[in-house]
C-alpha cells in the first residue's frame, strides 16, 4: 500500500506519483557492467569444456553477470507481473473477441487454469495479476487481494478517433509499472512480463510502426487472437489511419504510448525500468509485452542491457521489434499466446546459466589439462 503526500495511506499503488518518479527512475537507470561481464567471459574460460561449447547459454551467463554485478548471479525467485487492461479500439472490428473475454480471462489466471499458471507452476514462478485498466468491475478479486488493483480506467479510448489515453495517464501507467518492481525488488531475483488485453496487438503494432519509422503499418499486423486472414488489410488500414489522425511523435515515447499505446503496454515498460533500475534481469514476453520493452527501451536505453527476450513470437511485427531492441530472442517456438507465457517458458534457462556457472569445475580444480581447449 502506498502513502499520498499528505502522509495518508492510499489504496491503490501508484496513487501518490507524479512525472519525478519516473525522471528519477530513469537517471537512476546505469548500463550493465562492462567489468563484470568481462570477468564472467573469462571465468566461463576456465571451465571444464571447449571454449564457449554451451553457446548462447553462456552469453546469457555472461549478460546476468552483467545485469547483477554477481558471477554467482541470484535467479531463484522468480515473478511474472501479468498485466491487463482493455482497448478501445476493439469498437473498430480489429479483433474476433468482444472486449468482455479480458475480465473472464483475469478470473481464469485467478482461478488457476490458464497457460501462464501451468508454464509458471514449471519455471516455480509467482504470477501476480494487476488491474491497470480492464473494462469491468473486479472488486470481488481485488478486496481478497487475489489481484492488483491499479485501475487507471475502464479501458484506454479508442485510438482510431484520438488519443488512447492523457499524457498523464501514461505517465502513470508507466510508475504504475515502476512501483509494482520497487514493492518487490528486495524479495524477487527475476521479472517477468505479461499482460492480457482484447485488442492489445493493435497498439502494438502501432507501435513498433512508428518506432520504426515506417509509413505503412501491414508488414507488422497480424491475426492477434484469431482475427481472420481477410481481415487483416482492415486492421492495418484501421491503424495507419490511427497514426495518421494521432501523428505520434517518435522522438517521444511517451507521446506515442498516450496516443497509440495501452494502459497494460505502459505497465510493462513501468516493470522493466524498474526492474533496471535494480539491476534485476526481466525477462519479457512476446509481442504486447516487446511493444512496453520499446517504449522502456525509447525512454532510457541503458534499460535494455536488463531485457531478456525470452521468445519469438509469431506475429510478424516481433522480428522488427527484436531488431529495435538489438535482441535475440532465446526461444522460438510459433507461440504467439501472451500472458507471459513464453517469459515463463525460458524462465528455466536462467536457472541452467547460474549452474554452469556455479557448479562446473575448472580445468585447475579438476585437474584436467585445456591443451588445445582454451583459447
Amino acid at each position: 500500500m502506498s502513502q499520498r503526500k499528505d502522509g495518508t495511506d492510499s489504496g491503490k499503488i501508484g496513487e501518490r506519483f507524479d512525472s519525478a518518479v519516473l525522471e528519477d527512475t530513469l537517471a537512476e537507470i546505469e548500463p550493465a557492467s562492462l567489468q563484470m561481464r568481462e570477468e564472467a567471459t573469462g571465468y566461463i574460460r576456465t571451465l571444464t569444456m571447449p571454449d564457449w561449447a554451451l553457446g548462447r547459454l553462456l552469453d546469457l551467463a555472461v549478460d546476468l553477470a552483467g545485469m547483477t554485478r554477481s558471477l554467482r548471479f541470484p535467479v531463484a525467485n522468480k515473478e511474472v507481473l501479468l498485466l491487463a487492461g482493455d482497448h478501445g479500439i476493439v469498437a473498430e472490428g480489429v479483433c474476433p473477441q468482444s472486449s468482455e473475454i479480458t475480465a473472464q480471462m483475469v478470473r481464469n489466471f485467478v482461478s488457476g487454469g490458464a497457460g501462464i499458471n501451468a508454464l509458471a507452476a514449471v519455471a516455480h514462478a509467482k504470477v501476480t495479476v494487476v488491474d491497470m485498466g480492464v473494462a469491468a468491475d473486479l472488486h470481488d478479486l481485488a478486496f481478497p487481494g487475489k489481484i492488483v488493483d491499479c485501475k487507471i480506467a475502464p479501458g484506454t479510448k479508442n485510438f482510431a478517433k484520438g488519443p488512447a489515453m492523457s499524457r498523464a495517464e501514461a505517465i502513470r501507467a508507466l510508475e504504475i509499472g515502476i512501483a509494482l518492481v520497487e514493492q518487490r525488488a528486495a524479495t524477487t531475483d527475476v521479472f517477468g512480463t505479461g499482460e492480457m488485453g482484447i485488442g492489445n496487438t493493435s497498439p502494438s503494432s502501432a507501435i513498433v510502426t512508428v518506432l520504426s519509422g515506417a509509413s505503412d503499418p501491414s508488414a507488422y499486423v497480424g491475426r492477434g487472437a484469431g482475427l481472420p486472414t481477410e481481415r487483416l488489410k482492415h486492421k492495418a488500414e484501421v491503424i495507419r489511419k490511427a497514426i495518421e489522425l494521432n501523428h505520434p511523435d517518435r522522438t517521444d515515447a511517451l507521446d506515442v504510448l498516450a496516443k497509440i499505446g495501452g494502459f497494460e503496454i505502459g505497465g510493462i515498460a513501468g516493470v522493466i525500468l524498474g526492474a533496471a533500475r535494480h539491476h534485476k534481469p526481466v525477462v519479457v514476453d512476446g509481442f504486447i509485452s516487446s511493444a512496453g520493452a520499446l517504449i522502456a527501451g525509447a525512454l532510457s536505453p541503458a534499460s535494455r542491457d536488463y531485457m531478456i527476450l525470452a521468445h519469438g513470437s509469431a506475429e510478424p511485427g516481433h522480428a522488427m521489434m527484436a531488431q529495435l531492441l538489438n535482441k535475440q530472442p532465446l526461444l522460438n517456438l510459433g507461440m504467439c499466446l501472451g500472458e507471459g507465457t513464453g517469459a515463463a517458458l525460458a524462465m528455466p534457462l536462467l536457472d541452467a546459466a547460474a549452474s554452469v556457472m556455479t557448479g562446473m569445475a575448472t580445468f585447475t580444480s579438476a585437474k584436467v589439462s585445456d591443451k588445445g581447449i582454451r583459447r
